[in-house]
């Protein structure tokens, strides 16, 4: 190291703003003050003073030190597809065919672009006049005349090539090493962070980390797999697909700091009303033709999914006819009404798994009313019976499928929002405001991981967070050894009776979950308050909202609308005399 050679440098050092310089032995300046080495290297004169290998060897690490120092110029659209990549390998992981990368999602993401005006269009959005002319250059005619055809042979090189290391791409443009141009942007790691974060254009819909779930269950929907809206939010949850904290695996190269924090850093879980919006507004904003068609054999259609969700929560077998008859007659399973079409005036989307549980729901009042008495009573009659005759087929006892349902779901949830306590907000590579802060930030991190490690040693425990295996089912009745009583083979004998041909259920009553729904003008179809209904209701609804993870007033409303459709004459006579009584007065 040599100080008087250094002299003759007078930049201020970018860390402590002072000028007191060194040279290291590869010919670098560092600063004497607080030893941060530059990438500035003084001037040989003397070529033969250091070694023609050395030289090359030193200009080697320069380039490779200032690609990771300084990062790629990349946009905020790069960090989106990186992260939808990301979602669409879990997936893949997760059973879901290939098709749905390669073919679907790539797909959307490119209509996407297209119609947000980011790419595939001749001046994307925040481009300069230089990048502006680089697309131009490299777009044919075809990708800009025409939009992306759904489910065609043309792809993106993130999406299709199943690489190791990822390289964001814009069209066939692949990202630019960044140096020190006039386009790096200061508050962000992302050329356009800042414009991203102000912009506010009308009809155009903002893409966020939420908005990757819409489209990835935008694709499992066109698909028709087996994973339903809350099984995909339930598997984000669990880990399985990438949401929180998903920046942290971007490449080195791509810089995150200062506005990119506020767009790729999640605080919050998932919300399936929120995401079933975005799912809608989606949908409409890329103009997709209506979907493939949902049939009685595809998973989405309420049969196969009241099955399904019978055998989750211990109900038993027989009660699926019954279920199949109040879709029939509703008509929720006809294929115009359960096919998402957003091309249509009134474009939404069906809530398949919330439709099925409502449809169970339903069923439940109908044999057992669930009004705090009936149930009890029929439960007596079952006890006994099982009693009396323990060789035949147990008849049904709900008393004691609310005993045995009510201790699991209770330890269930309990674990669950335990898990949820402990969850570690705080990703593993830290977010910094500016590239100034950086060093701090990594300080403080490095302090906060050492402190850990010690107090975990002091406990003698490590801190370990068991990654549960996927599953579509969440409880397992059918376990050897179990405890608990599996009612999947019990009999309704005892709550139905002959009637001529068919059977009919003994109970001939029927309450409304809602009387009158709210205007067309209002945001809610109805209200839920607990203390207004019984409490084996409430138990149902609160039972099958921690299943899908949803809010028991948002059930609450599936479930009225279901009974509207069964009960449609008696709605109708009720707004008939409504209307005779004002005329009268």
């Amino acid at each position: 190291m040599d100080l008087e050679e250094a002299k003759e440098f007078k930049e201020r050092c970018t860390q402590c703003d002072a000028v007191s310089w060194g040279l290291t032995d590869e010919g670098k300046y560092y600063c004497t003050s607080c030893h941060n080495v530059t990438e500035r290297t003084k001037e040989v004169i003397d070529p033969g003073a250091i070694p023609n290998t050395k030289m090359q060897a030193i200009n080697r690490g320069l380039k490779r030190k200032k690609t990771l120092e300084k990062g790629w110029d990349w946009y905020v659209c790069e960090g989106f597809q990186y992260i939808l990549y990301q979602q669409a390998e879990a997936l893949k992981t997760l059973g879901v065919g290939p098709e749905l990368k390669n073919e679907v999602l790539h797909n959307f993401w490119k209509r996407y672009l297209q119609k947000s005006k980011q790419a595939y269009c001749k001046n994307p959005i925040y481009t300069t006049k230089r990048k502006a002319a680089v697309l131009e250059d490299h777009l044919s005619r075809s990708d800009l005349e025409s939009e992306p055809e759904l489910l065609s042979d043309f792809s993106l090189p993130s999406f299709v090539e199943s690489e190791t290391e990822y390289q964001p791409a814009i069209n066939t443009q692949k990202s630019i090493k960044a140096s020190q141009s006039e386009t790096a942007s200061i508050c962000s790691g992302s050329l356009d962070g800042v414009e991203y974060s102000r912009r506010k254009e009308k009809g155009i819909v903002k893409m966020t980390v939420p908005a990757t779930l819409a489209f990835c269950y935008l694709s499992l929907l066109w698909q028709r797999e087996t994973i339903t809206l809350s099984d995909l939010l339930r598997f984000v949850e669990e880990d399985h697909i990438p949401y929180i904290n998903t920046f942290q695996h971007f490449p080195e190269e791509m810089k995150l700091y200062g506005r990119d924090k506020g767009i790729f850093a999640i605080e919050s879980w998932p919300d399936y009303e929120d995401i079933h919006k975005k799912v809608v507004e989606v949908a409409t904003f890329l103009d997709l033709p209506r979907f493939p068609d949902i049939t009685e054999d595809c998973y989405l259609h309420p049969n196969i999914l009241c099955m399904k969700y019978l055998m989750e929560v211990n109900l038993p077998d027989e009660m699926h006819d019954l279920t199949c008859h109040v879709v029939k007659i509703t008509g929720i399973g006809e294929v115009d009404f359960l096919t998402f079409d957003p091309v249509a005036k009134m474009a939404q989307t069906i809530k398949y798994d919330v439709q099925a549980v409502a449809v169970i729901i339903v069923v439940l009042k109908l044999l057992f009313l669930l009004d705090d008495n009936l149930e009890w009573s029929l439960s007596n009659l079952a006890e006994k019976h099982n009693k009396k005759n323990r060789e035949d087929k147990p008849w049904f006892n709900f008393r004691k499928w609310y005993k045995i349902m009510k201790k699991t779901v209770d330890e269930k949830k309990q674990k669950w929002q335990e898990a949820r306590a402990k969850y570690f907000w705080k990703s593993e590579k830290p977010l910094y405001h500016s590239s100034i802060d950086k060093s701090v930030v990594y300080k403080r991190r490095e302090m906060v991981v050492n402190l850990q490690k010690q107090f975990s040693t002091l406990i003698g425990s490590t801190p370990s967070v068991e990654k549960k295996s996927p599953s579509s089912f969440q409880f397992n009745w059918t376990e050897e050894n179990s405890d608990k009583t599996c009612f999947h083979g019990h009999s309704l004998q005892g709550i139905l009776k002959n009637k001529g041909q068919s059977l009919t259920t003994k109970n001939s009553l029927y309450w409304l979950s809602t009387q009158k729904f709210c205007k067309s003008f209002c945001t809610h179809v109805t209200t839920y308050e607990e203390s207004n209904y019984s409490y084996s209701y409430q138990f149902v609804l609160h039972l099958f909202s921690f299943l899908l993870r949803i809010k028991t007033s948002f059930l609450h409303e599936e479930v009225s609308l279901t009974e509207k459709r069964l009960f449609k004459s008696k709605y109708c006579k009720r707004k008939k005399t409504s209307r005779y009584k004002k005329k009268r007065r």
